[in-house]
Order: C-alpha cells, then structure tokens, then sequence
C-alpha cells in the first residue's frame, strides 16, 4: 500500500505563487509516475503536471510556463511550484503516484486533496 501526503495549497491573489508538496510512504518496489491533477467545482478531474521516474515531465496547456513539477526520486517526493496563477487555477489539487507494490502490478494512489483559491 502506498500514503500520499499533501502539504501546501492555500488562498492567494491572482499573480502569486503557491507551492505544494507530496510524499509518498508504504510498501512498494518502485513508483513510476508522479503527478498532479486538479478537479474544479462542476468539472471533470484534469492532468495538471507529470513526472516519470527518468526524468521526463508533461504538463497541461494550461499552465505550461507557469508551473513547475519536481519531483525527488530517492525520497519519493514530488511538489509543483504555482506561479503567475489565475482565478482559473481555483480547485481541489490532488497528487497522484502509480506505483509497483511488486515487480510488474501496477497500482495507482491519490492523496487526500489540498485546497488551491486565487482570488482576482
């Protein structure tokens, strides 16, 4: 089983930043992917940031160029540095590991959600 912590979030004005962070804990062999979503009130659940365990990273149209995702390998976290953000960006944010608990089963975790307002 995998616990996914998340830290960060809060209320900030349009133009600010916000950074949030996700550490992973628990029994597993590897985690293959680290990422971001977000779900605004009435919409679907949407891909913000993604981190592969090489190295590569996507993100959403929508924020690219404004936020960041890191991600740390041997401590099995991942964070998303919010810049320049929009009222646009108001939603749950929730971080997101697919994990192996064995060589080969894949599982995927969420954590518990934080909170992210940008008020205009």
């Amino acid at each position: 089983q995998v616990q996914l912590v998340e830290s960060g979030g809060g209320l900030v004005q349009a133009g600010g930043s916000l950074r949030l962070s996700c550490a992973a804990s628990g029994t597993f062999f590897s985690i293959d992917v680290m990422a971001w979503y977000r779900q605004a009130p009435g919409k679907q659940r949407e891909l913000v940031a993604v981190a592969f365990s090489g190295g590569s990273t996507n993100y959403a149209d929508s924020v690219k160029g404004r936020f960041t995702i890191s991600r740390d390998n041997a401590k099995n976290t991942v964070a998303l540095q919010m810049n320049s953000l929009k009222p646009e960006d108001t939603a749950v944010y929730y971080c997101n590991a697919v994990a192996q608990r064995t060589p080969g089963y894949k599982y995927n975790y969420w954590g518990q959600g934080t909170q992210v307002t940008v008020s205009s």
